[in-house]
């Protein structure tokens, strides 16, 4: 899950400077659980614009905001306001944002910050875990990654700071190699595995950016061509 949150009403103002008719869209996925583009937050959003002085034309929440034929067929539904609008603002992570640009000449405002790829292990609750490093070994580690979760990215072992399971960046975290090693003692052959681990060097030719992936798609009931109709 991508983690956002929303911006400072300040700034977004002074981003919507000059533009007067505003148009939402939200995410029914990621912000959505998040809380930072659902249903209550663009209503929220749009009080405080209209209070501004903004008029908002309409608002639309796709399923996904990143996934571009989705929120292309959203925006269709509304092709009235789409057609008057001055702007969009998007309480959306920021490949939501992009991927909206990409469909629409008006301006593209991005409402919220994205923060993280995030675990949940509750509602309201979002962690950090994956660094989308391109090469996961989490196997290595118990099924834990230190690269993210280890605020010094120890891959080798615990560093000399850590007091009492804790770590000593955040005494409010857990030591990742605590975690790790109650883990690997856990589980039958872990523990020598992590003990006898040799970390290769990374490969940060893959960490270039921009990624892609590139692939046909095998969802059931929807060919290749359907896909790419949109």
């Amino acid at each position: 899950m991508t983690i956002t949150e929303q911006k400072q009403l300040e700034d977004l103002l002074a981003r919507l400077e000059g533009l007067r008719r505003i148009f939402i869209v939200g995410c029914g996925n990621c912000a959505t659980v998040c809380q930072t583009g659902g249903e209550v937050e663009i209503e929220e959003m749009r009080k405080h614009l209209e209070e501004a002085g903004k008029e908002i034309v309409g608002s639309a929440i796709p399923d996904s905001t990143c996934e571009t034929l989705l929120t292309k067929r959203e925006l269709r539904r509304h092709h009235d306001a789409v057609a008057k609008t001055d702007a969009f603002l998007v309480l959306a992570c920021g490949s939501g944002a992009q991927a909206l640009a990409s469909v629409v000449d008006q301006p593209v405002i991005p409402g919220c910050n994205t923060l993280f790829i995030g675990v949940t292990p509750r509602a309201g609750q979002h962690y950090e875990w994956c660094s989308a490093c391109t090469e996961c070994v989490i196997d290595e580690y118990g099924g834990i990654c230190p690269i993210t979760r280890c605020p010094k990215g120890q891959v080798h072992g615990p560093c000399g700071g850590t007091d009492n399971g804790k770590c000593e960046v955040d005494a409010e975290q857990d030591c990742v190699w605590t975690l790790i090693l109650q883990r690997a003692e856990k589980a039958p052959g872990l523990w020598e595995k992590v003990a006898q681990r040799r970390v290769a060097p990374k490969d940060y030719s893959r960490l270039r950016r921009p990624r892609q992936r590139v692939y046909e798609p095998r969802r059931a009931g929807l060919s290749a061509s359907d896909h790419a109709k949109g």
